[in-house]
């Protein structure tokens, strides 16, 4: 019963993530979006610490059933696993027991953790399982949904979109579309010759929740006294991590998948409470707690680190500027790149692969029920620089159109509004400029109050031929809790 269980929650969460990538109307996100939000590593990025903080209780309490259930990535594996598995009837019980390859495992988790603080993100979108899937459903899944649903109609309406497109543009899609079919068969080789391969030795998140699920509460139990070591829970196990030889499961590689339950014809594993947690901790190897405690350690101080950063901004590096509330736009912004907020809508998959890459964590995770999930763009936490160009080299779905840094400083997303109400040189008779100061177009400049007293103080005006909406006047602005100066989208980018 707990292995049906499990694969009916995997599938509907596999099937309700892959329609993600397959919406085109924007009206299954309202409602799946959620799924979406649950993937450990992009609500890492986004920091929803209380989606991390829910996974990791999870996995305390039953182990790593977010790989075996929520994980897209690694129910697509089982699938692939499976469909070998019924291809002749003796590879059924093909697996067998290997030893973890830990260093292996921690080496990818270490230089996951270095590229993520050292702002590598196209290594960490490459080896991050919901980004991984991402670029397979976006660029091989999506692409032959369309198919079938209207070839003519698809091939027309990709002809209008890229048909401005230079031949280094051509360029980028195909290797994109090579990645991803290079990525797709790094993971079905491996899942077809070996089941979870992937999971147990490449995969960050599975490392991560590896070192968690040692010291789950509930997990498989081998009963030594109805085992008859015939060894079949052994060979069914994709994750060959049962040692029938000395009766152990590796709890860092066990998914939860409940395959050696139902395997196991005299009923001797049981999914049940673990009688003592200090007895895994025997079990463990000097190097091996060493090891963890590193990486935790070192992953727990990467984590308070960034959220620490999200927390302080400064103004030119002298004084600590504290955090504003978000203002409410009357349009959205979307990145340069996006033409519109009807294509970005249409277009976008929610796969968070433009939130992982944005260095300044402008893009974020919307929450509202009629884009949930898409990415929208904020200024709380820092500004759209003119220069930066990465959330549109990375959309594999065209919602962030291509753009160079010339055509980016020429497009106007949005243009910035000022309420003199909430300025510090009206409230607190001081002088500022801050916004005019920061502004990367020059879009802003200071006017005397009264101008016809020279000692006057000074108030920002808007030029909004030049404005591009790049949020440095917001971002940087010190009034609280809201700012002065806040930027309003524009249904339609326009190019100045």
């Amino acid at each position: 019963m707990l292995r049906k269980i499990r694969i009916i929650l995997a599938s509907v969460f596999f099937i309700g993530v892959t329609l993600l990538f397959l919406d085109f109307t924007g009206t299954i996100h309202a409602w799946l979006g959620w799924m979406a939000k649950v993937q450990f590593l992009p609500a890492l990025l986004a920091l929803n610490f209380g989606v991390v903080a829910i996974l990791v209780v999870l996995t305390l309490l039953f182990g790593r059933v977010y790989c075996s259930v929520i994980c897209p990535l690694g129910v697509m594996q089982d699938i692939i696993s499976w469909i070998h598995g019924k291809t002749k009837k003796k590879n059924r019980f093909r697996f067998s027991y290997s030893p973890a390859k830990n260093w292996l495992r921690y080496s990818v988790l270490a230089l996951f953790v270095i590229a993520l603080v050292a702002g590598l993100h196209s290594l960490v979108a490459l080896v991050a399982p919901y980004s991984a899937y991402g670029r397979i459903a976006s660029n091989l899944l999506a692409p032959l949904y369309q198919w079938g649903n209207n070839f003519f109609a698809w091939i027309a309406e990709r002809s209008e979109s890229y048909a401005f497109y230079s031949t280094q543009v051509w360029i980028k899609s195909i290797a994109t579309f090579a990645v991803a079919v290079v990525t797709f068969v790094v993971v079905a080789v491996l899942a077809w010759k070996n089941g979870r391969t992937w999971c147990n030795t490449i995969c960050p998140v599975g490392s991560v929740l590896g070192l968690i699920s040692k010291f789950s509460i509930f997990a498989p139990v081998i009963d030594t006294e109805k085992c008859r070591n015939c060894g079949l829970c052994g060979k069914q196990c994709k994750s060959a991590c049962i040692d029938m030889k000395e009766h152990q499961i590796d709890y860092s590689r066990c998914v939860a998948c409940m395959d050696c339950i139902e395997t196991c014809k005299d009923g001797a594993i049981h999914y049940t409470r673990r009688k003592c947690l200090s007895e895994c901790a025997k079990n463990d190897k000097p190097a091996d707690s060493g090891r963890r405690a590193f990486v935790v350690s070192a992953a727990i101080a990467t984590t308070a680190v960034a959220a620490k950063a999200q927390e302080m901004k400064v103004d030119g590096g002298l004084a600590e500027i504290s955090g504003a509330q978000k203002p409410e736009r009357q349009t959205r912004l979307v990145p340069a790149g996006s033409v519109s907020i009807r294509n970005f809508e249409q277009h976008c998959t929610a796969c968070q692969l433009c939130v992982s890459v944005c260095p300044n964590q402008v893009l974020r995770p919307s929450t509202s029920l009629m884009n949930l999930m898409q990415p929208e763009m904020s200024y709380e936490r820092g500004y759209c620089r003119p220069e930066c160009t990465k959330c549109s080299d990375v959309c594999p779905a065209g919602a962030i159109r291509p753009v160079t840094v010339e055509e980016k400083s020429s497009i106007q997303i949005g243009h910035a509004v000022v309420c003199l109400d909430n300025c510090v040189v009206n409230v607190d008779e001081v002088s500022c400029g801050n916004c005019a100061r920061h502004c990367p177009a020059g879009a802003i400049r200071m006017v005397r109050k009264d101008p016809d007293d020279p000692k006057s103080l000074r108030i920002p005006v808007v030029n909004e031929e030049r404005c591009i909406g790049c949020g440095a006047c917001e971002n940087l602005c010190p009034a609280r809790p809201f700012t002065a100066i806040h930027v309003e989208g524009h249904e339609v980018h326009k190019t100045i």
